[in-house]
């Protein structure tokens, strides 16, 4: 149960950072930094994909092709 509650919470965490509530004011990396800006929403993207497929939601599988296209 702990381990479902820590990877929740992640995912949640991760969500609200992408949202972007505080208009930029709070970021881990500016986003005007060349080359590293885009680093941790990159990460915060990543942490809420994992999360969602720990809990058995595929979003990376709607772009997968199958044969009847």
């Amino acid at each position: 149960m702990p381990k479902k509650f820590m990877i929740l919470a992640v995912a949640i965490l991760a969500a609200f950072y992408l949202l972007n509530p505080s208009a930029g004011v709070f970021e881990l990396i500016p986003d005007n930094i060349p080359g590293l800006g885009n680093l941790d929403e990159a990460t915060a993207v990543f942490l809420l994909l994992a999360c969602l497929r720990y809990f058995g939601i595929d979003v990376v599988d709607i772009f997968k092709r199958t044969g009847d296209d």
